[in-house]
């Protein structure tokens, strides 16, 4: 008997028992929880976006549409990057003067490692939380791309795409899609608790809260 084979029996052996329910998954579980906790304007919102990412040691910036691509250049030159990694449905508009990377299947781990910065986009970003996910939309790309360098720039539009809570995300996301959840620079302190970033992704992830588009 394999190990696959045992687990599996005890399972069966210790449920043998229990009446079998045919409820709906949707309607097996009382969901009347709370969905936001306390009320805010969306300025509110957003603001508290921005606090929880900046308390992440995300590095947030806010600008609108006119000035997103001189804002984009000057962090990269900050950066001192002259490689940028793009997937392929971010508007063109956004990066001007900068050698762009395409997000390519066959590209490796050494060469991704090799580029110096990623630009994405977002699917949605969490206000109570400080979360954003990205779910591999044309516009973010493969979720590797947002793994492997250590500069990740992620813009989000407000605010459209700021909500106040995990539920209310959940309800505009596509559960078959590759969904990445991030809670500010990769971390761990698994180790002594000393803290160590660029552990499991980006060492420095800096967030542009984009107005107007």
């Amino acid at each position: 008997m394999s190990s696959r084979e045992l687990i599996l029996g005890r399972v069966r052996r210790a449920i043998a028992d229990v009446p079998q329910d045919d409820t709906p998954y949707e309607q097996a579980i009382d969901r009347s929880y709370l969905r936001e906790h306390g009320a805010r304007s969306v300025a509110e919102t957003v603001d508290l976006l921005a606090e929880n990412l900046a308390d992440y040691r995300a590095v947030v910036h806010r600008t609108d549409t006119e000035g997103l691509p001189s804002l984009l250049t000057r962090l990269l030159a900050e950066r001192g990057s002259r490689t940028v990694l793009v997937p392929p449905g971010l508007p063109s508009h956004w990066l001007k003067g900068v050698e762009q990377v395409p997000d390519r299947a066959e590209s490796t781990p050494r060469e991704l490692d090799e580029v110096d910065s990623v630009v994405t986009a977002c699917a949605v970003a969490i206000a109570e939380t400080g979360t954003i996910v990205l779910d591999g939309s044309p516009d973010q790309g493969r979720r590797r791309i947002t793994l492997i360098p250590d500069h990740h720039i992620c813009v989000v539009r407000v605010p459209d795409q700021v909500v106040a809570s995990v539920p209310q995300a959940m309800d505009r996301l596509d559960p078959t899609r590759p969904l990445t959840w991030i809670s500010g620079p990769s971390a761990t302190s698994d180790i002594e608790l000393d803290r160590v970033e660029g552990v499991h992704g980006p060492r420095t992830l800096e967030v542009v809260l984009l107005s107007g588009e």
